[in-house]
């Protein structure tokens, strides 16, 4: 019966997450800001000085070795 219990429980937990999204409000969602990555200019300019100081290069799909001479 605890275990019943405990795993209808846990079904609406997982379910009181669950959110829809109405179309008039998508537009505010996907505005520019809302995306980890806020300044598209300094992403390049970041990952290119990380690259540098671990003296490693890869996954971003551009080549390089990563001595900062490319």
């Amino acid at each position: 019966m605890r275990a019943l219990l405990l795993s209808l429980l846990s079904l609406l937990l997982l379910l009181a997450g669950c959110a829809t999204v109405k179309p008039q409000d998508r537009a505010l969602l996907a505005d520019p800001i809302m995306q980890f990555d806020g300044d598209p200019l300094a992403n390049p300019r970041v990952q290119h000085a990380i690259d540098n100081r671990e003296g490693s290069h890869g996954g971003t799909g551009v080549s390089g070795g990563g001595c900062g001479c490319n």
